[in-house]
């Protein structure tokens, strides 16, 4: 049965947390991750109210962190269980769905642990050690679970041995990034650098310190305050990814007082397929890459440029730095 969000009076585990906490921040705001008008370097003009419209929807999806499809899903299975039911959703299948849920809070720990030893992991290993006496929901909890690690995390749960049932985690975007900077045993942190790639290409490849904030504010995730997975955000984003170069903080040209900006650094630039990025924003806002016309032949150029071939020299001396 589809998984629903826990409910009060229950304990959240920290992937929970992360749940709650940015269901909570994207309820509670209006701003949006692309407001109009958008900014657009490569074409003239003022993007389209349906565009818009669109990049608001896709703000308030971004920031919540859970299944992309939980929400339709959650919907369309109690209004089944109303119609089985004759008007109301037993208490039966309420605790079932909060058992599930627990599953998947259990089994999204249980990978990252897997990924900070870098271990491979079986099907068995999951129903074994996790899923237990709920193996016949088995596809269903693994599946919640990697919408999860994909949004939350940045990280892909691929299976590598369709016969042994072998999975791996790998970045989102083939990052050769680890997420977790030198400290080995921290969380992976993949996830808020694809989310600032993101926000720096939707907003014109070069988006304002205020703005990138905005958005992060919105996943609850504030300056100067120490956040679980992530550490202190602001030496994250300004000073550890930019040491990765996978971002550019400057200050903006001639402004008074100084403010600053992030760009995407070189390192970006080598290993991000911008319509890669594109789908996977896209994919978050329920639609496809052609609802943002201006990044899609963005993007679609950068493929026919080839600025992501892997002989090129950019490439070539930042993976010797690597």
């Amino acid at each position: 049965s589809p998984l629903s969000e826990k409910r009060n009076g229950h304990t959240l585990s920290p992937c929970a947390q992360v749940t709650q906490a940015e269901n909570e921040a994207s309820s509670s705001s209006s701003s949006s991750l692309i407001p109009c008008p958008m900014k657009d370097s490569s074409i003239s003009g003022t993007p389209s109210s349906s565009q818009c419209s669109q990049s608001a929807s896709f703000s308030s999806t971004v920031t919540t962190g859970t299944s992309l499809s939980r929400s339709t899903e959650g919907s369309s299975s109690q209004e089944e269980m109303e119609k089985s039911e004759g008007g109301s959703t037993s208490q039966e299948e309420m605790e079932q769905s909060n058992l599930l849920d627990e599953k998947v809070e259990l089994l999204i720990s249980f990978l990252l642990q897997k990924y900070q030893m870098r271990e491979p992991v079986t099907k068995a290993d999951m129903i074994g050690n996790v899923v237990k006496e709920y193996k016949d929901d088995f596809l269903e909890i693994l599946r919640s679970a990697s919408e999860r690690m994909e949004l939350v995390f940045g990280l892909d749960v691929k299976e590598v041995d369709p016969i042994s049932h072998s999975y791996t985690l790998a970045n989102k975007l083939d990052l050769t990034y680890n997420g977790m900077l030198s400290d080995q045993q921290g969380m992976p942190k993949t996830g808020l650098l694809i989310i600032i790639l993101g926000v720096v290409f939707m907003k014109g490849n070069c988006a304002t310190e205020e703005e990138v904030w905005k958005v992060l504010n919105m996943m609850d995730i504030y300056s100067g305050r120490k956040h679980f997975i992530f550490g202190e955000p602001r030496r994250l984003i300004t000073s550890d990814l930019v040491k990765e170069r996978y971002l550019e903080y400057q200050q903006v040209p001639t402004s008074d007082p100084p403010r600053y900006e992030f760009l995407w650094g070189p390192r970006a630039h080598a290993e991000v397929s911008k319509m890669k990025l594109l789908e996977f924003l896209a994919k978050i806002h329920g639609t496809n890459p052609k609802s943002f016309p201006s990044q899609y032949e963005e993007a679609l150029r950068d493929e026919e440029d080839g600025e992501q071939e892997p002989d090129s020299p950019v490439y070539l001396s930042l993976k010797l730095i690597t």
